[in-house]
């Protein structure tokens, strides 16, 4: 079944800007700057609504910073922080079950991205190695 009509109706309704679709493969690129999202590309093949965040590109090896971030893993609501295929780039990246999903849940996730932008920004410009 395609459910992106459905997703576009809930990212349009909640205020997001659609950058990019690529409607042959269901993937939506948004932004909304308020948020903090800048294009987060949203998948919505199968039965899941994969959606990932690139937040930093990681350059620092420091086991107490990873542990501080598996502690705040714990506190998003919804999502986790995690590491692409490459271990170079942090992203943020929920799933969601299509079938059943309504505008509050998407919301909610995508909520969770903002609060633990604000929440834990200073542990994530020290991952970049920005912050000394």
């Amino acid at each position: 079944m395609n459910y992106s009509n459905k997703v576009k109706d809930y990212l349009l309704d909640l205020g997001y800007e659609i950058v990019k679709e690529i409607p042959e493969e269901q993937i939506f690129v948004i932004n909304n700057e308020d948020n903090g999202v800048n294009n987060m590309v949203l998948d919505c093949e199968d039965s899941l609504l994969v959606i990932e965040q690139k937040l930093v590109d990681v350059s620092v090896d420091n086991p107490e910073l990873w542990k501080q971030l598996l502690q705040a893993n714990r506190r998003l609501v919804y999502g986790a922080y995690v590491l692409d295929e490459t271990g170079k780039h942090l992203i943020f990246r929920d799933t969601l079950e299509l079938e059943n999903l309504d505008k509050n849940e998407l919301e909610a996730s995508l909520n969770s991205l903002a609060l633990g932008l604000v929440e834990n920004i200073d542990l994530l410009i020290q991952l970049s190695g920005e912050h000394n």
